[in-house]
């Protein structure tokens, strides 16, 4: 973030600096605040773990289709984006470049666009039922949008399924993912062998 600012030619960007200053940036992003905290939620009943920031994560997911048309080749994938504060459902993934952070599962067109989002909180057994896992719910969630419009889905290893494959083309979606060779080594989350 201090890039922003920076007086070197190959990181500089200058609408910030000519925006505001850096001092004055992060004295606002650190009283920066969304919600109010007289009005959480109680722990015991349907307790939202992003209620802090679900309007700004609402309203960011609302805005995305308003505003860009999207091309015929789709992608869904997970980002990290690196955290280091105090949340239950901040992940450590070792084999991505920056290990702590928060998961977030994003559907994205060729350009990079972001179409639609959504958090990982935790395991949520609400998500999954006895015919979807985990993943295949996710995937199911972020291409909702996109139900009957002949799209092709692209997609890794993680989110590769030949039932959700199935589920995606009767939905008029088409797929293309990676597979593992040897299901033996798949994880838990990949459901029951076909």
């Amino acid at each position: 973030m201090h890039d922003y600012w920076s007086r070197l030619k190959q990181p500089r960007t200058p609408f910030y600096g000519e925006t505001m200053s850096q001092d004055r940036f992060l004295h606002i992003l650190q009283f920066l605040h969304f919600a109010d905290n007289s009005q959480s939620p109680d722990p015991g009943e349907e307790y939202d773990r992003l209620w802090k920031i679900r309007i700004v994560f609402d309203t960011l997911n609302q805005a995305y289709p308003k505003f860009y048309n999207l091309s015929e080749h789709l992608a869904v994938d997970e980002v990290i984006v690196k955290f280091q504060g105090r949340v239950i459902f901040r992940q450590y993934i070792p084999m991505k470049r920056k290990c702590f952070g928060i998961k977030i599962y994003k559907l994205c067109d060729e350009s990079g666009y972001t179409y639609d989002m959504s958090v990982y909180l935790g395991k949520d057994s609400r998500s999954a039922t006895d015919d979807m896992t985990a993943t295949h719910a996710t995937v199911r969630h972020l291409t909702c949008r996109v139900e009957g419009l002949g799209h092709k889905l692209f997609m890794d290893n993680f989110f590769s399924l030949p039932r959700l494959s199935v589920d995606l083309l009767r939905r008029n979606i088409y797929s293309c993912g990676t597979v593992w060779p040897n299901r033996k080594n798949m994880p838990s989350d990949f459901g029951p062998k076909i």
